[in-house]
């Protein structure tokens, strides 16, 4: 799933392609990703692109005052074509394609889906705010505004959940999902099962550095690269998330996993719960 470094590129590499073009027209393939009706998609056509930006793993193309918000969901990505292809955007099942933006140089933009579970959203509004799922974010972790005391309160009002699901949370901190959450909480070394409100003190600290270090960290990498080059950049960066049964680049321990009905975790057990392995997650108790 794209998260926050990734759709910060996305949106910086977007920005240097589509600014100042105009939208010729949207072709729409998967008729369920649009979840608005009022502006139409077809608003949009003839507009000119004045600016792309982010809103935590919301990618946000503003054109003719109106706004073209973009969720990539599990499996959503953003596909550049040089040229329009000569076939038209039908709906297919055999196909990715849930939309294209095709641009007045003959240049397009393909958002696709893989897989069967379609979550990919998009959205035409006159204001950001209007989608439900930006207007519910919490703070954005790149943000100056982004504390150690706003990273208190926020744990202090979580009480006893674990920090893993609160760090995945997006009304509580925008952007961060399944990967990086693993990896934040392997640089802070803490347990994924952790009570977020009995981390304070020095371990409150740690995981504050944690999340700007890892999060800004990833978005340096990932700053300037093509769509293209994305995906193997995160996947090559990771310390624990996706190198299940792999040496942890710390300790050299065995980077270990815990599955649910729909993800997984991973994590180091020397570096992060004193050497212990984790049981499921619905018989585990909470590991200090």
């Amino acid at each position: 799933m794209p998260e926050l470094p990734e759709v910060e590129a996305l949106a910086l590499d977007l920005a240097g392609r589509l600014e100042g073009r105009a939208i010729v027209r949207i072709d729409l393939a998967a008729f369920s990703a649009l979840k608005t009706f009022d502006p139409p998609l077809a608003a949009l056509n003839g507009a000119f692109v004045d600016g792309v930006a982010r809103h935590g793993k919301f990618l946000d193309i503003s054109a003719g005052g109106l706004h073209l918000c973009v969720h990539l969901a599990r499996a959503g990505w953003i596909r550049w074509k040089d040229s329009v292809p000569a076939l038209p955007a039908r709906p297919s099942s055999k196909s990715p394609l849930a939309a294209r933006i095709v641009l007045d140089d003959d240049t397009a933009l393909d958002i696709t889906e893989a897989g069967t579970k379609k979550s990919l959203a998009l959205y035409v509004v006159r204001s950001p705010q209007d989608v439900p799922g930006i207007a519910s974010l919490g703070p954005d972790p790149l943000d100056d505004a982004f504390t150690v005391e706003v990273l208190e309160g926020i744990l202090q009002s979580e009480g006893r959940k674990q920090i893993k699901g609160v760090l995945r949370h997006q009304g509580t901190i925008a952007g961060i999902g399944n990967a990086y959450s693993d990896e934040i909480l392997h640089a802070a070394r803490m347990s994924p099962y952790k009570p977020a409100s009995s981390i304070e003190g020095e371990e409150l600290t740690t995981l504050f550095h944690a999340i700007k270090d890892t999060i800004g960290d990833a978005v340096d990498r990932s700053r300037g690269l093509a769509a293209s080059e994305l995906k193997g950049e995160k996947k090559s960066n990771m310390a624990v998330h996706g190198r299940t049964g792999q040496a942890c680049p710390v300790c050299g321990d065995t980077v270990r996993e815990v599955s649910f009905a729909d993800s997984s975790l991973q994590y180091c057990a020397t570096c992060q719960t004193g050497g212990k392995p984790l049981a499921d997650r619905r018989m585990s108790k909470l590991l200090k």
